[in-house]
C-alpha cells in the first residue's frame, strides 16, 4: 500500500461516520410476492446472481429434521427439461420407486418395533428382515438401476459452465437456504430461465441415493470428527423447546426415513414465490432485469397462506446446565448464555460487547492468553438468529491449565464488564473496527449479494444499511446494561471438554508427542478424514517441503502429520 493511501486509511478509521456507507438497492416486488434486489455496478463484466428461500432447519419438525438441507441437494438434480434423456419414462420409474419404497417403509416399521423390543440389535441386520422385505429391496434396486440409465448427470452445472458462469453453489442454514453463482452479464437471461425452471419444474430424481449421500456427509462432518456429536448434544442441551435444538444436517433416523412425497410437500410450502428473494450485483440494466423477472420468475405461484412462521419459542431457562465431555481434542470450555434474536434492540450492545472481549486485541486474549497464560486461544461473540439468540464464550486451556480454570477466568472478565463502564477510547476502537468491516463487506460483489439476501430473508434488506448506525450509537451504559441483564448463572449452559487420554495413548500415531501436539494431530484427523486423495497429496507435498526446516521440538509432530496424510491417501487408493 502506498504511503498516502495508508495515511488516508488510518484517518478514516478515526472517523467511523465516514465508513457507515450505504449500498444503493433498487427493489422490485413481483405481483406474485417475490422480491428482486438490484445493485448495478458499471464496468464489471460479471453479475453475482442468487436467490434465497426463507426456510432452514428451524422450519422443520421432529421426523423430518434435515429436510431443508436435503432439498438443497435435490435442487441440483434438474428439471423436466434438464437432467434426463426421457422425462416421461423418468417420472414413471420414480412413481414406481415411490410405491415400492412405501412398501419397504412398512417392513422397516416392523423392524423398528423389533428393535424397540430388543429382538434385534441393528436395523441393518439382513437376518432380521422378512422374505418380503428382501424381495422389495431387490425390486427397488432394479428400478433404481433402470432410472439411472436415463439421467444426464451434472447437466445443470454443464449448461452454466459452457456459458461462462462459475462458482455455482448453495448453502442451508438454520433460517434460510441460498443459491448463488457468477454469470457473464450477457448471459443474465439464461440465469433467469435456469433458476425459474428449477423452481417451477423441479424433478427430485435420485432422491433415495441422495439421502444416502447426505447420511454419508453427516458421518464425515459430524460422526467422524472428534467433537461433532458432542457439539450437537450441547445444542440440544442448550435449547429446551426451540427447533434450533436439532442440527441443520438432521438426525440420523430422520435422514433415513424422509420420503420424496414429504420433500415435495415441504418444497411447495416453503419455496413459494412470496417466500423468495433474488439479488443481482454487477453490470446490468435494471429495467431489463425487471422485464426478465416478470417473464420468468413471474410464472411462480405464491402461497396464499403467506410465509410459514415458527410457533415454538425457547422457554425461559431457570437453572444452569452443565455438560462434561471426553474427546480427542484440547481441554477447553464453552459457556453459552441465552440472549436475543437478530434485530433486537439489545443486539448492537451485545455485538459491541463481543468485540470488546474477542480478537487479538480483546480483553479475553489479554487476560487469559498474555497475562495469566492459562489459555492458548479464546473467543466471544453474539449469535443472533431469526427467532432466538445466544452469546458464547470459549477458551482452549494450555496443557498445564484446566477447563475449570479457564471457565473461572471467563466469568471474571464478564463480571468486570458488569461492574465497570467501558472506557471511551476502548469503545471507540471497537466501533472503528465495525466501521472498517462495514466498508469491506461492500467491496466483494458476491459477498455483498449474499449479505443482502440473508438480510432480506429476515428483517428486510434495509437492515444491511441500518445496522451499522445502530452499532455506532452504542454507549458504555448500553454495554453495562446488557452485561447485567443476560449474563446470569441460571441463564447459561457450560460444556467442559477433556482429552480422551485412554484412546490417545493407544494410537501409535500419537506416540512420542507432547499433550498439545497430540491434541493437534487428533483434531487434524477429523479434517483429513473428509479430504479426497488429491487434496491430501497436495497438502502432503507442502508438508514434506517444510519438513527439513522444522524446529527440533516440532519434528515428531510433522512426522505424525505426514503419516496421517499417507494413510488417508492409501485408504482412498484402496477403494
Amino acid at each position: 500500500m502506498k504511503r498516502n493511501l495508508a495515511v488516508l486509511w488510518m484517518w478514516l478509521l478515526c472517523v467511523p461516520g465516514l465508513l457507515a456507507q450505504q449500498v444503493a438497492v433498487e427493489e422490485y416486488v413481483l405481483p406474485n410476492g417475490m422480491r428482486l434486489l438490484m445493485v448495478p455496478k458499471k464496468g464489471d463484466p460479471n453479475v453475482a446472481a442468487g436467490w434465497i428461500a426463507r426456510v432452514g432447519s428451524v422450519n422443520e419438525r421432529q421426523g423430518i429434521t434435515g429436510i431443508s438441507h436435503l432439498l438443497e441437494h435435490m435442487m441440483f438434480k434438474g428439471t423436466r427439461a434438464i437432467g434426463t434423456a426421457d422425462i416421461e419414462r423418468d417420472l414413471r420409474l420414480m412413481a414406481e420407486m415411490d410405491a415400492v419404497k412405501a412398501e419397504i417403509g412398512r417392513e422397516e416399521r416392523a423392524q423398528i418395533e423389533r428393535l424397540r423390543l430388543g429382538l434385534i440389535s441393528d436395523l441393518a441386520e439382513p437376518g432380521g428382515r422378512s422374505g418380503r422385505h428382501a424381495a422389495l429391496l431387490e425390486e427397488f434396486a432394479r428400478l433404481e438401476a433402470e432410472a439411472a440409465e436415463l439421467i444426464v448427470r451434472n447437466e445443470f452445472d454443464r449448461i452454466y459452465t459452457h456459458a461462462g458462469a462459475s462458482g455455482m453453489n448453495a448453502g442451508t442454514g438454520r433460517d434460510y437456504t441460498v443459491y448463488f453463482i457468477n454469470v457473464p452479464a450477457n448471459k443474465l437471461e439464461l440465469w433467469f430461465w435456469m433458476e425459474s425452471d428449477r423452481l417451477l419444474n423441479p424433478v427430485f430424481r435420485e432422491f433415495y441415493p441422495e439421502r444416502e449421500v447426505v447420511q454419508e456427509e453427516r458421518r464425515l462432518t459430524v460422526d467422524s470428527t472428534p467433537t461433532g456429536r458432542i457439539e450437537e448434544q450441547f445444542d440440544a442441551l442448550f435449547f429446551s423447546s426451540s427447533p434450533y435444538a436439532w442440527p441443520v444436517i438432521g438426525w440420523p433416523s430422520d435422514l433415513g426415513g424422509i420420503t420424496r412425497e414429504e420433500a415435495e410437500d415441504y418444497f411447495k410450502l416453503h419455496y413459494a414465490a412470496n417466500n423468495l428473494s433474488a439479488c443481482l450485483v454487477g453490470d446490468f440494466d435494471p429495467a431489463e432485469a425487471r422485464r426478465l423477472a416478470d417473464r420468468y420468475f413471474g410464472r411462480l405461484r405464491p402461497n396464499p397462506r403467506g410465509r410459514p412462521e415458527v410457533r415454538t419459542r425457547e422457554i425461559e431457562q431457570t437453572v444452569e446446565k452443565r455438560m462434561t465431555a471426553y474427546a480427542e481434542t484440547f481441554p477447553q470450555v464453552e459457556v453459552r448464555y441465552h440472549s436475543v434474536a437478530d434485530g433486537h434492540v439489545d443486539e448492537p450492545a451485545l455485538l459491541v460487547m463481543g468485540a470488546l472481549l474477542s480478537g487479538r486485541t480483546g480483553r479475553l486474549h489479554k487476560a487469559l492468553v498474555l497475562d495469566r497464560k492459562i489459555a492458548n486461544s479464546v473467543s466471544a461473540g453474539q449469535n443472533g438468529m431469526k427467532y432466538e439468540g445466544f452469546f458464547s464464550l470459549g477458551g482452549v486451556a494450555k496443557p498445564e491449565s484446566s477447563p475449570e480454570e479457564v471457565e473461572r477466568a471467563l466469568y471474571a472478565e464478564i463480571e468486570r464488564l458488569q461492574r465497570e463502564p467501558v472506557g471511551e477510547r476502548e469503545l471507540e476502537k471497537v466501533k472503528n473496527r465495525f466501521a472498517a468491516d462495514n466498508l469491506r463487506r461492500m467491496e466483494n460483489r458476491l459477498y455483498l449479494m449474499l449479505q443482502l439476501l440473508v438480510a432480506d430473508s429476515n428483517r428486510g434488506w434495509e437492515s444491511f444499511n441500518e445496522d451499522p448506525r445502530r452499532v455506532a450509537a452504542v454507549t458504555a451504559e448500553d454495554v453495562l446494561r446488557v452485561a447485567n441483564r443476560y449474563f446470569r448463572p441460571e441463564n447459561r449452559a457450560v460444556a467442559l471438554y477433556y482429552t480422551k487420554e485412554t484412546e490417545a495413548a493407544a494410537d501409535p500415531l500419537l506416540e512420542g508427542l507432547d499433550p498439545q501436539a497430540r491434541a493437534e494431530i487428533v483434531q487434524f484427523k477429523g479434517v483429513v478424514a473428509r479430504m479426497g486423495s488429491e487434496e491430501a497429496r497436495a497438502i502432503l507435498e507442502k508438508v514434506r517441503v517444510q519438513e527439513g526446516s522444522a524446529p527440533p521440538e516440532k519434528r515428531a509432530f510433522v512426522a505424525a502429520l505426514i503419516r496421517l496424510l499417507e494413510e488417508r491417501i492409501a485408504q482412498e487408493g484402496g477403494r
